[in-house]
This record gives C-alpha cells, sequence and structure tokens, in this order.
C-alpha cells in the first residue's frame, strides 16, 4: 500500500464526512460555501457520499491488490463519486422560486 497516497486521501475524506455531517444534521454549511447553498442538507449528503467515494477508491485502488476485483472496484468508486459531486451540484441550483412574469 502506498501510504503517501491512503493517509491524505483518508484525512480528506474524514473532513469531508465531518463537514457533511454538520451540514445534514444541523444545517450547518463553512462559511465559504454559505452563499452558494441553497439545500444544506442536499449538500451534506452530497459530501458525506464524496467520503465514502474516497474512501473506497482508497480501499480498492491502494489495498486490495488482486487484479480481478480492483479495475470494477475503482470504476464503482468513480460512479459514486460523481453521484456525490451531482448531489453537491444540484444543492447548489436555484430553487426558481420567482414571483414575476
Amino acid at each position: 500500500m502506498k501510504l503517501y497516497l491512503a493517509l491524505p486521501l483518508v484525512l480528506l475524506a474524514l473532513l469531508a464526512a465531518a463537514s457533511g455531517v454538520a451540514a445534514v444534521s444541523r444545517g450547518w454549511v463553512l462559511p465559504m460555501n454559505r452563499r452558494h447553498v441553497r439545500s444544506p442538507h442536499l449538500y451534506g449528503w452530497g459530501q458525506l457520499v464524496v467520503a465514502c467515494a474516497l474512501c473506497w477508491q482508497v480501499v480498492f485502488g491502494l489495498v486490495i491488490s488482486d487484479s480481478g476485483t480492483r479495475p470494477a472496484g475503482t470504476l464503482i468508486g468513480g460512479v459514486i463519486l460523481l453521484i456525490g459531486l451531482t448531489a453537491i451540484m444540484v444543492s447548489r441550483l436555484d430553487r426558481g422560486n420567482r414571483k414575476g412574469a
């Protein structure tokens, strides 16, 4: 296992998970993202999914050395990462509650 790759990814996943738990449970978002996020709960779930995907990538990309399951595992981790990023992007969209026209 390449420790110099695994440790920063796991640390990043833990930070994303902590921020996601804060957004889901309390609706709290980091100050730099507060203006842009319209749905804090969806944003938090997206961050939790991204954290899960990063851990998945570490496990299948760096820990498991079986050549048969490694490509499938990293591909599934990439799909999970895209799902989380999509949830984060959707949480930033306007709801379209316009009163004019």
